[in-house]
């Protein structure tokens, strides 16, 4: 039941903090962040793995625990 192996784990800080750095781009809009980060996130997955279709569900799952767990402390941190 492991669904992201354990190489690729090192990619959900990594690209946390390069959603950061891209949030910091005014010119690139906050909903479109995730759009940046998918091929980035499967780029590094196939530079981990080899060019193969797990390194590209890999790259997708980690960007989606990436962004999910983003919008998961943002709507704790909320004040209502």
């Amino acid at each position: 039941m492991n669904y992201i192996v354990e190489n690729c784990l090192i990619l959900i800080p990594v690209l946390y903090v390069i959603g950061a750095i891209v949030k910091g781009i005014e010119v690139i809009k906050d909903k479109y962040i995730p759009l940046v980060l998918l091929p980035i996130g499967i780029g590094l997955a196939l530079a981990i793995k080899g060019i193969n279709v797990d390194a590209i569900i890999q790259g997708i799952l980690v960007v989606g625990v990436t962004v999910y767990g983003n919008q998961v402390f943002k709507q704790i941190g909320k004040t209502e």
